[in-house]
């Protein structure tokens, strides 16, 4: 059954189910976890199939659409964040970290490691980790009387974040026999200090990994044939989409949040890369 304490996040927890309806909040869910308790069966995901069994976890993001097919009886937790919990600044979220928890999300948002398949985990004790806090917020949130909003709230910033670093982990493993593993370090850590416009000079970039200033540069051209300063830009531009695709971040906001000098500058780089302007973009997403 669902229930919403938190606005405009739902939870919803089945036991011993042998059959699944089609979850109704899937044309407005911005992002699901989804954790087997128990169980085995398969799971059609945007109409392909794959197998879950106890203690699986997969993550979904918007419009993804999915329908679980048990073979056992089954017992699962999920846990989701409406498209409108980023939008509602004004409601009740603004005491919630919910600026960190998107971009957490928007890691996953912008990585294919975890689609059609089980969540995989660096470590053992990373999915251990992460089916406790699972479970304790259930626990809290579907407990009506005596909810604890302070566990509800920190189990959910490290789920998102072990999901997040676990994310990372995957798409590692994905280039390690095709990339060096060192330009997989160094696209790791630009995304990871994304915000943090220092951290990601040529000069800090080369310190951070050992090399000469003027070297760097040449050394990610080389092995992802897009000059480095590029790459970054590209992947801030990426960041911009989503956020004006799924907030009602003000492009002021989004350009201070991202290391541009204003909001005007923003518009120029994003037209330039992307061939419209924000507002032409925004336009077009309605």
């Amino acid at each position: 059954m669902a229930r919403t304490i938190l606005e405009n996040i739902v939870i919803q927890q089945h036991k011993d189910q042998t059959f699944f309806s089609f979850c109704e909040y899937t044309n407005i869910r911005f992002f699901e976890i989804l954790y087997f308790e128990k169980g085995s069966g398969s799971i059609k995901i945007n109409g392909k199939t794959v197998n879950y069994t106890s203690n699986s976890v997969f993550v979904f993001i918007p419009d993804d659409i999915y329908i679980v097919e048990t073979e056992t009886a089954t017992s699962t937790i999920a846990i989701k964040f409406l498209k409108s919990f980023f939008r509602n600044t004004n409601s009740k979220n603004q005491e919630l970290p919910v600026n960190d928890w998107f971009r957490k999300i928007e890691e996953i948002l912008n990585s294919k490691s975890h689609e059609l398949r089980e969540m995989q985990f660096e470590t053992i004790s990373d999915r251990s980790h992460l089916v406790s806090l699972v479970n304790m917020v259930a626990s809290e949130y579907l407990n009506t009387q005596t909810h604890d909003i302070f566990i509800i709230q920190n189990s959910l910033s490290v789920i998102l974040h072990l999901i997040a670093r676990n994310i990372q982990y995957l798409n590692t493993l994905e280039v390690k026999e095709t990339k060096s593993s060192k330009i997989q370090q160094i696209i790791n850590y630009i995304h990871s200090n994304i915000y943090n416009t220092e951290l990601l000079t040529t000069k800090s970039l080369a310190n951070e990994f050992h090399m000469a200033d003027n070297y760097i540069s040449e050394y990610f051209k080389k092995h992802t044939d897009i000059p480095l300063k590029k790459y970054i830009i590209n992947y801030k531009l990426k960041l911009v989409e989503t956020r004006l695709k799924y907030t009602d971040a003000h492009d002021s906001e989004i350009a201070l949040e991202l290391g541009f000098t204003d909001s005007s500058h923003l518009n120029k780089t994003f037209k330039a890369y992307k061939g419209v302007s924000l507002s032409a973009f925004k336009a077009g997403l309605v």
